[in-house]
């Protein structure tokens, strides 16, 4: 089984800054991408952020230059900082990872259970 826990969500000012965590644990081999994804009421699920195994990232235009992935092999989590908010990032933020629970497993995306970020104006 693999697990999943988000964290990092919250209510901030319009200008502030946040930091989601996402950490995977339990029958893990490898995890190849993980990302963010955020879905705001009334909207569909949009990809926020996207980072591979090797550390190279891909951004939503309408985050680039604001928000920051990383990850932490060692640990197997994926972080999004999240700087200078705007009242339009309020939306529940999801991660995800495709990962394989064994060498010869097929690629598996897992998502978290979504954390909660609201921006003030």
């Amino acid at each position: 089984q693999v697990h999943l826990v988000e964290s990092g969500g919250g209510l901030v000012q319009a200008g502030g800054s946040l930091r989601l965590s996402c950490t995977f644990s339990g029958s893990i081999f490898a995890i190849n991408v993980m990302g963010w994804y955020r879905q705001a009421p009334g909207k569909q699920r949009e990809l926020v952020a996207g980072i591979t195994s090797g550390g190279v990232t891909n951004y939503s235009d309408s985050v680039k230059g604001r928000f920051t992935a990383s990850r932490d092999n060692a640990k197997n989590t994926v972080y999004l900082q999240m700087n200078s908010l705007r009242p339009e990032d309020t939306a529940v933020y999801y991660c995800n990872a495709d990962l394989r629970t064994t060498a010869w497993a097929s690629l598996t995306t897992y998502w978290g259970q979504g954390t909660q970020v609201t921006v003030s104006s």
